[in-house]
Protein backbone atom coordinates (compact mmCIF):
# COMPACT_ATOMS: atom_id res chain seq x y z
CA UNK A 1 0.00 0.00 0.00
CA UNK A 2 1.42 3.36 -0.94
CA UNK A 3 1.10 6.26 1.44
CA UNK A 4 -2.19 8.01 0.88
CA UNK A 5 -4.06 4.95 -0.40
CA UNK A 6 -6.66 3.28 1.76
CA UNK A 7 -6.62 -0.45 2.56
CA UNK A 8 -9.94 -2.27 2.35
CA UNK A 9 -10.14 -2.91 6.11
CA UNK A 10 -10.44 0.70 7.27
CA UNK A 11 -11.98 3.91 6.09
CA UNK A 12 -10.45 7.30 6.64
CA UNK A 13 -12.12 10.69 6.50
CA UNK A 14 -11.33 13.27 3.83
CA UNK A 15 -9.16 15.32 6.22
CA UNK A 16 -7.16 12.25 7.37
CA UNK A 17 -3.98 11.00 5.69
CA UNK A 18 -1.95 7.82 6.06
CA UNK A 19 1.48 8.93 7.30
CA UNK A 20 3.03 5.51 8.01
CA UNK A 21 2.09 1.92 7.24
CA UNK A 22 3.92 -1.35 7.76
CA UNK A 23 3.68 -4.99 8.66
CA UNK A 24 5.97 -6.73 11.14
CA UNK A 25 9.59 -7.40 10.22
CA UNK A 26 9.97 -10.69 8.28
CA UNK A 27 11.82 -12.15 11.28
CA UNK A 28 8.35 -12.39 12.87
CA UNK A 29 7.69 -15.46 10.75
CA UNK A 30 10.33 -17.22 12.84
CA UNK A 31 11.72 -20.62 12.05
CA UNK A 32 8.40 -22.13 10.98
CA UNK A 33 8.62 -20.64 7.49
CA UNK A 34 12.04 -22.07 6.55
CA UNK A 35 11.29 -25.33 8.40
CA UNK A 36 7.98 -25.65 6.53
CA UNK A 37 9.73 -24.98 3.22
CA UNK A 38 12.45 -27.54 4.04
CA UNK A 39 9.84 -30.14 4.97
CA UNK A 40 7.92 -29.47 1.75
CA UNK A 41 11.09 -29.82 -0.33
CA UNK A 42 12.05 -33.05 1.48
CA UNK A 43 8.58 -34.47 0.84
CA UNK A 44 8.72 -33.42 -2.80
CA UNK A 45 12.11 -35.07 -3.26
CA UNK A 46 10.93 -38.24 -1.50
CA UNK A 47 7.81 -38.41 -3.67
CA UNK A 48 9.83 -37.78 -6.82
CA UNK A 49 12.53 -40.28 -5.95
CA UNK A 50 10.12 -43.04 -4.89
CA UNK A 51 7.68 -42.31 -7.68
CA UNK A 52 10.10 -43.46 -10.36
CA UNK A 53 9.09 -47.07 -9.64
CA UNK A 54 5.35 -46.34 -9.52
CA UNK A 55 3.13 -45.00 -6.80
CA UNK A 56 3.83 -46.74 -3.53
CA UNK A 57 3.78 -46.04 0.18
CA UNK A 58 6.87 -43.80 0.07
CA UNK A 59 5.40 -41.75 -2.76
CA UNK A 60 2.18 -41.18 -0.84
CA UNK A 61 4.19 -40.36 2.30
CA UNK A 62 6.28 -37.88 0.29
CA UNK A 63 3.15 -36.16 -1.02
CA UNK A 64 1.70 -35.95 2.52
CA UNK A 65 4.96 -34.53 3.88
CA UNK A 66 4.95 -31.95 1.05
CA UNK A 67 1.39 -30.92 1.92
CA UNK A 68 2.21 -30.61 5.64
CA UNK A 69 5.34 -28.56 4.96
CA UNK A 70 3.49 -26.28 2.57
CA UNK A 71 0.68 -25.80 5.11
CA UNK A 72 3.13 -24.90 7.91
CA UNK A 73 5.00 -22.39 5.73
CA UNK A 74 1.83 -20.99 4.20
CA UNK A 75 0.10 -20.48 7.55
CA UNK A 76 3.09 -18.60 8.92
CA UNK A 77 3.33 -16.43 5.81
CA UNK A 78 -0.40 -15.65 5.83
CA UNK A 79 -0.28 -14.63 9.49
CA UNK A 80 2.63 -12.28 8.76
CA UNK A 81 1.17 -10.76 5.62
CA UNK A 82 -2.22 -10.17 7.28
CA UNK A 83 -0.83 -8.13 10.17
CA UNK A 84 -0.75 -4.41 9.45
CA UNK A 85 0.13 -1.30 11.41
CA UNK A 86 -1.07 2.15 10.29
CA UNK A 87 -0.58 5.65 11.64
CA UNK A 88 -2.81 8.29 10.12
CA UNK A 89 -2.91 12.00 10.85
CA UNK A 90 -5.58 11.36 13.53
CA UNK A 91 -5.65 7.64 14.46
CA UNK A 92 -3.66 4.45 15.06
CA UNK A 93 -4.67 1.08 13.62
CA UNK A 94 -3.49 -2.47 14.15
CA UNK A 95 -5.02 -5.29 12.10
CA UNK A 96 -4.44 -8.99 12.58
CA UNK A 97 -6.16 -12.06 11.28
CA UNK A 98 -6.40 -14.36 8.31
CA UNK A 99 -9.87 -15.88 8.59
CA UNK A 100 -11.33 -13.34 11.00
CA UNK A 101 -10.09 -9.82 11.61
CA UNK A 102 -9.10 -8.16 14.84
CA UNK A 103 -8.70 -4.41 14.37
CA UNK A 104 -7.62 -2.09 17.17
CA UNK A 105 -8.13 1.59 16.49
CA UNK A 106 -8.00 4.74 18.57
CA UNK A 107 -7.54 8.47 18.19
CA UNK A 108 -4.13 10.08 18.62
CA UNK A 109 -5.42 12.59 21.16
CA UNK A 110 -5.88 9.68 23.60
CA UNK A 111 -2.14 8.85 23.50
CA UNK A 112 -0.38 9.72 26.75
CA UNK A 113 3.04 8.17 26.18
CA UNK A 114 4.98 5.96 23.78
CA UNK A 115 8.00 3.73 24.16
CA UNK A 116 10.38 2.07 21.75
CA UNK A 117 12.11 -1.14 22.78
CA UNK A 118 14.79 -2.96 20.82
CA UNK A 119 16.72 -6.02 21.91
CA UNK A 120 20.32 -6.34 20.77
CA UNK A 121 19.26 -8.72 18.01
CA UNK A 122 16.47 -6.32 17.06
CA UNK A 123 19.02 -3.52 16.72
CA UNK A 124 21.21 -5.74 14.54
CA UNK A 125 18.33 -6.84 12.30
CA UNK A 126 16.47 -3.51 12.31
CA UNK A 127 13.26 -4.15 14.24
CA UNK A 128 11.70 -3.21 17.56
CA UNK A 129 8.44 -2.83 19.48
CA UNK A 130 6.59 0.49 19.50
CA UNK A 131 4.22 0.64 22.47
CA UNK A 132 1.49 3.22 23.00
CA UNK A 133 -0.07 4.13 26.36
CA UNK A 134 -3.29 6.11 26.66
CA UNK A 135 -4.59 8.48 29.31
CA UNK A 136 -6.17 6.68 32.25
CA UNK A 137 -4.46 3.36 31.59
CA UNK A 138 -1.25 2.08 33.13
CA UNK A 139 -1.14 -0.83 30.72
CA UNK A 140 -0.10 -0.59 27.06
CA UNK A 141 -3.07 0.14 24.85
CA UNK A 142 -1.39 -0.95 21.66
CA UNK A 143 1.94 -2.46 20.62
CA UNK A 144 3.28 -2.62 17.11
CA UNK A 145 5.43 -5.74 17.48
CA UNK A 146 8.72 -6.18 15.63
CA UNK A 147 8.29 -3.08 13.48
CA UNK A 148 10.95 -2.70 10.77
CA UNK A 149 12.92 0.55 11.16
CA UNK A 150 11.23 1.34 14.49
CA UNK A 151 12.96 4.73 14.83
CA UNK A 152 11.18 5.90 11.69
CA UNK A 153 7.80 4.68 12.96
CA UNK A 154 8.41 6.31 16.33
CA UNK A 155 9.43 9.57 14.66
CA UNK A 156 6.31 9.60 12.46
CA UNK A 157 4.13 8.91 15.50
CA UNK A 158 5.85 11.67 17.50
CA UNK A 159 5.35 14.11 14.63
CA UNK A 160 1.64 13.29 14.49
CA UNK A 161 1.25 13.52 18.28
CA UNK A 162 2.91 16.95 18.19
CA UNK A 163 0.61 18.05 15.38
CA UNK A 164 -2.46 16.85 17.31
CA UNK A 165 -1.26 18.63 20.50
CA UNK A 166 -0.67 21.83 18.53
CA UNK A 167 -4.14 21.61 16.94
CA UNK A 168 -5.75 21.08 20.37
CA UNK A 169 -3.92 24.04 21.94
CA UNK A 170 -5.09 26.40 19.20
CA UNK A 171 -8.74 25.42 19.62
Amino acid sequence: MALGSTPDWFHISDDEDVVWESRPHPVTMGTRLPVGIAIAIAGFLLAGWSGTDGIGTLTVLGVLVTVVGTAVAGARYLRWTNTRYVITSTELYKKRGVVSRDITQFRLERVQNTSLRQSWIGRMLGYGDLTVYTAGSGEPELTFERVPSPERASSRLSDQLEAVATDESTV
